[in-house]
């Protein structure tokens, strides 16, 4: 005689429960939550580390995203203005989990990808280690692609890597062709300047009214020559004789900023 065996259905599991009354995280959770908590520590740390003409700043809608701006000020690519996103993986912080970083300005570079804007750092990098490589790592290197003056030292193996082979093959061949494409691409850089992507939360605007009342005002409680913003770290209008005896203060500019902001959409400009 055929018995029917019958085997019961598994107990649903509840969810652990906080004293709070609030679910336990999970173990995936817990773990993303320290990655993302690690990487703001890495962003934190940029304040006092990001190297010299790079700047970083955090997406509104996206934790891993980042969008910045490099200004190169000597050798080849002088005076070029190129931004870019820097993106880490869900998973950034792990062993081999490289972020990528892209350039939205032309870069004409051996180590950036013709088409895509990509740079090179899976090949900087093929063994990424969370406990040697950070962000700062990835800026120091984008930094150092534009100031790089030769090739030699690198095998043939690592030279085919690189992402830009016509650009290689004309640094290596035709140093004065490859100058004119760089310079072409310094230009474009600076005419595309205030072509800001959507969502970008590194902006370039052109001088308008506001601009005006900030100089008049600090030439009416400075005086003097204006720098015109030659001055690295100082804003445009401030007066040459109070730059060189370091009389205005960042206070001081601060509240002239505000009270610019005060004025209104109208700028009504001081009597």
């Amino acid at each position: 005689m055929n018995r029917l065996q019958v085997t019961p259905s598994p107990a649903k599991r509840t969810p652990r429960m906080r004293r709070s009354g609030q679910p336990t995280p999970s173990t995936v959770e817990r773990e993303q939550a320290m990655r993302d908590y690690k990487l703001s520590i890495e962003y934190r740390h940029l304040k006092q580390h990001c190297p010299g003409g790079v700047y970083l700043v955090p997406s509104f809608d996206d934790l891993r995203l980042f969008h910045g701006v490099i200004f190169v000020r000597r050798g080849a690519f002088t005076n070029g203005i190129f931004k870019f996103t820097l993106q880490c993986p869900p998973r950034y912080n792990d062993v081999g989990t490289h972020p990528k970083v892209k350039f939205s300005s032309y870069v004409y570079n051996p180590h950036v990808h013709p088409q895509t804007g990509e740079m090179d750092v899976p090949i900087a990098y093929p063994h990424w280690d969370p406990s040697k490589h950070f962000i700062v790592t990835v800026l120091t290197y984008l930094k150092r692609i534009f100031y790089v003056k030769d090739y030699k030292g690198m095998s043939m193996e690592e030279q085919l890597r690189h992402p830009n082979q016509e650009a290689l093959r004309l640094f290596q061949t035709d140093p004065e062709a490859y100058r004119r494409r760089v310079l072409e691409c310094v230009k474009e850089s600076q005419r595309s300047v205030y072509l800001n992507d959507p969502g970008c939360t590194v902006k370039f605007l052109e001088e308008g009214p506001h601009h005006e009342a900030f100089r008049k005002l600090m030439e009416e409680k400075f005086g003097g020559e204006e720098v015109g913003g030659d001055v690295e770290g100082t804003p445009r209008g401030t007066p040459k004789k109070e730059v060189a005896s370091g009389v205005v203060t960042r206070e001081e500019t601060l509240a002239i900023i505000e009270q610019v902001a005060k004025m209104g959409t109208d700028f009504e400009q001081p009597k």
